[in-house]
């Protein structure tokens, strides 16, 4: 189903894991390194994991915000985070795959409307829908 973009950006990456990424409007530059965990040397630089980490909590926010935009009533407070887990490894098929965990914080909202509200978010957040039925995106709510 086609999108109707409102935004989009580039970036180019360089030498693979072990090289460079940066955006084309030069707003991010990184070095990438491969962890010692997947038989690299770890070290100085980020890894594609991270940013996806990075990238989904971010995203999963701005998703929880338009719901709540969206719901009389409903203030999320501006505390909310959201600890997001990728991990990486074999898959039985063959190749590599990611497992993901989201765990969200919503300090002094009821649990049932922030479970909710994280559900909600769930089927509208960009990297949720790029996810979904791919990878097992596990999800918990504390208050």
């Amino acid at each position: 189903m086609p999108v109707d973009v409102l935004y989009e950006t580039s970036a180019v990456a360089t030498g693979g894991r072990d090289g460079t990424a940066k955006t084309k409007d030069g707003a991010l530059e990184l070095t990438l390194a491969t962890p010692k965990e997947l038989g690299g040397a770890g070290g100085e630089g980020n890894n594609p994991e991270q940013l996806f980490a990075a990238g989904y909590a971010a995203c999963f926010i701005g998703a929880m915000k338009f719901v709540a935009s969206q719901q009389s009533g409903v203030t999320l407070p501006a505390d909310v985070n959201v600890e997001s887990t990728v991990g990486i490894g074999p898959r039985s098929e063959g190749g590599f795959g990611l497992e993901i965990a989201l765990a969200v914080t919503v300090p002094g909202m009821d649990k049932a409307k922030a479970e909710e509200l994280v559900a909600a978010a769930h089927e509208v957040c960009p990297y949720s829908n790029a996810t979904r039925n791919n990878i097992d995106v596990k999800l918990s709510v504390t208050v």
